[in-house]
């Protein structure tokens, strides 16, 4: 199997370069200043944790809802390309817009449009890594895409903390920082994404029909009756239904909670940094381990881990913990992640891939949903956050247990 990456490769591999960037932000500076938004706003911080997780809730069952339509279109020939830039311009924009609002409300809204932009591009790009690349080479190549994406995605943050870290220092007001940071992050996904746009077709796809519409929900409504015939499919999806639940709620929760438990925000920004650059070397890692042992045991792994992060968090209270928790998060978000993305690409007729990862998004961040409400659901019920955490750990659980069973088949 051939080593070097062909420039087809490459592109696709930046893409996650540039998404990452507003996925890095989502979970650390996004949190903080919408806290600041809320109590500014009479919010107290629990509601705030509380109001972010619904937030978080809405753009990701949005996405479950549209996303298999999108992706029975998208199959059709002529139809990926343009789907994914719209979705691509719609979170860019909705990402600089963010500078705009004082209000709490009206940020929670325009941030909600972006991620669903954003989560629905994924859509068309994880479907896209059969067209890009060879069915032997996907485990490498999803994982230099999470990798790079780590990686990457923390040269405009750094830039970002230098305007709103030192904001006094260089002169300029919080919002007039923030808002350099919301058009710097949104410039840098588009500049990413551009090398994509410009040099990938789609080879796997259905010829165009008359009523592309309709003939997608007709579709759609196969891939659902393929997904109950194949045991593989089904049981791999339900898992990880649950596993990635809990990982995407992590991730999107991680600095609210740190927040709501009193953490120095400074701390936790430096913390999940800590995070990106822990999880290149692991990312790239557990592309390597896949040659060499099945990544259906590499999953395993990685839920178990999750399993027990997720414990762990449930006491935690003071910043030295945060920051292990985010080493320890770190060394398996990649694998997790690119191993899970790969596996299905593997299982699943490559000319329905956009049919296919429809469903897996709602399995994946489509579901996150449940996790990102409970926790702030829970939280505002006990008013205690870390009850709402620990419940996670039950979604790993469940996740374990089913890819097992998907594994066996």
């Amino acid at each position: 199997m051939k080593d070097k990456m062909t420039k087809l490769e490459k592109y696709w591999i930046l893409y996650d370069v540039g998404n990452s960037a507003f996925v890095l932000l989502v979970s650390t500076i996004l949190p903080i200043y919408f806290n600041d938004l809320a109590k500014k706003g009479g919010i107290s911080e629990v509601d705030a944790l509380a109001y972010w997780g619904y937030a978080m809730s809405v753009s990701t069952l949005v996405v479950a809802l549209i996303g298999p339509v999108l992706g029975a279109m998208a199959d059709t020939k002529g139809y990926k390309k343009p789907i994914f830039t719209a979705c691509v311009i719609v979170g860019a924009i909705g990402c600089a817009a963010l500078a705009l609002p004082g209000d709490w409300l009206v940020f929670l809204v325009i941030f909600a449009g972006a991620k669903v932009g954003y989560s629905a591009s994924l859509i068309f790009y994880d479907a896209m890594l059969s067209d890009v690349t060879e069915a032997e080479r996907m485990d490498q190549i999803s994982s230099q895409g999470y990798a790079w994406g780590y990686i990457g995605s923390c040269v405009p943050f750094v830039i970002s903390l230098f305007f709103i870290l030192g904001n006094e220092a260089i002169g300029i007001s919080m919002p007039a920082a923030m808002a350099i940071a919301f058009f710097l992050n949104a410039a840098w996904w588009m500049a990413a994404t551009l090398p994509l746009l410009k040099h990938y077709h789609q080879h796997h796809g259905i010829p165009k029909k008359e009523h592309v519409v309709k003939e997608s929900f007709g579709r759609l409504k196969k891939v659902f009756a393929d997904i109950r015939r194949h045991r593989r499919i089904y049981l791999f999806l339900l898992a990880f239904f649950f596993y990635i639940d809990g990982v995407y709620t992590i991730i999107e929760m991680a600095t609210a909670y740190g927040s709501a438990i009193g953490l120095d925000s400074q701390g936790l920004l430096l913390a999940l940094l800590l995070t990106q650059v822990v999880a290149f070397p692991c990312a790239l890692f557990f592309g390597k381990a896949a040659k060499k042992y099945k990544n259906t045991t590499l999953i395993k792994v990685c839920i178990a881990s999750y399993f027990c992060i997720a414990l762990f968090a449930v006491q935690l209270d003071k910043q030295w913990e945060f920051w292990l928790l985010a080493v320890w998060v770190g060394m398996f978000q990649g694998g997790i992640q690119a191993l899970s993305r790969s596996y299905f690409a593997g299982i699943i007729p490559p000319e329905k891939s956009g049919e296919f990862f429809g469903i897996f998004d709602i399995c994946g961040k489509g579901a996150s949903f449940i996790g990102t409400a409970m926790v702030g659901a829970i939280s505002q019920i006990t008013q205690n956050p870390g009850s709402g955490v620990g419940m996670l750990a039950v979604l790993f659980a469940a996740g374990f247990v089913l890819f097992g069973m998907a594994a066996k088949e």
